[in-house]
């Protein structure tokens, strides 16, 4: 008997890291909308107090929580909490990173250190504390938050797109070592959308002409919706046969 896909995750508990702005705040609502508790993981707890009490005029619980990923302490005593409050963790946002620009002759090494913290280290580390715990309860749905610069070059952007190029690959490694024991490991890449962290660079005129030019197909820069759809498909009942993959969310960008 076939059973028709649904979106629906009733009962599911969700941990978004860089959950305070953007995208990262974005995802926490759309799954909160399709039925999760949600946790949001903040570089200071206290700083996104509205998203909170949004999540539960939903009707879903919201838990805010401490969570630097460039800590790993931080990260383990996270997740710790929200195991602790929800009693399970079944699906892991690995949003939060960051993006220092500098040609590649002057990337310091404080810059190049920072940005592997975040974007890989604690990416990695994430997964980790989170998918021991999907292992041992025999679900969960985990989704990294990579880019189209993983996939392309970008100008002055040299570290950054390697950190995203790796996070595909781990999202493979991981799929296929946490597959058979009920985890799944997802990846979306999505081009230049309008949040506050690209804000500065979108308002340069030409700048903003030269992305619009370039993402081919559609000719306009993302809005934080185009890219949550994929994030709850993924962890849906209706993506279970899916693992191991990146839906890139591009508008067009690496078709040309």
């Amino acid at each position: 008997m076939t059973t028709e896909p649904h979106f629906e995750f009733a009962g599911r508990t969700a941990l978004v890291t860089g959950a305070g702005r953007g995208l990262g705040r974005a995802i926490a609502l759309a799954l909160a909308r399709a039925g999760a508790d949600v946790a949001l993981g903040l570089r200071g707890r206290s700083s996104a107090p509205e998203l909170a009490a949004e999540i539960e005029s939903i009707g879903r619980r919201a838990l805010a929580v401490q969570l630097d990923v460039g800590d790993l302490a931080q990260i383990e005593a996270g997740i710790a909490e929200v195991h602790e409050t929800f009693g399970h963790l079944d699906i892991l946002v690995n949003n939060a990173g960051i993006a220092p620009a500098n040609p590649a002759e002057l990337v310091t090494e404080q810059d190049f250190d920072a940005t592997l913290a975040v974007n890989l280290k604690g990416t990695f580390f994430a997964s980790q504390f989170a998918g021991r715990l999907m292992l041992a309860q025999g679900f969960g749905r985990i989704v990294n938050v990579s880019s189209q610069a993983g996939l392309v070059a970008l100008p002055e952007e040299s570290v950054y797109c390697m950190t995203k190029a790796a996070l595909i690959h781990l999202t493979k490694c991981l799929a296929v070592e946490w597959g058979s024991r009920g985890v799944n490991v997802n990846a979306i890449a999505p081009t230049f959308v309008e949040t506050p962290g690209t804000e500065k660079a979108l308002s340069n005129p030409a700048f903003k002409a030269d992305v619009e030019e370039r993402i081919a197909a559609l000719h306009r820069i993302g809005q934080p919706g185009d890219v949550t759809g994929a994030v709850v498909f993924l962890v849906s009942p209706a993506a279970s046969l899916i693992t191991g993959h990146t839906i890139v969310i591009d508008g067009g960008w690496t078709a040309r």
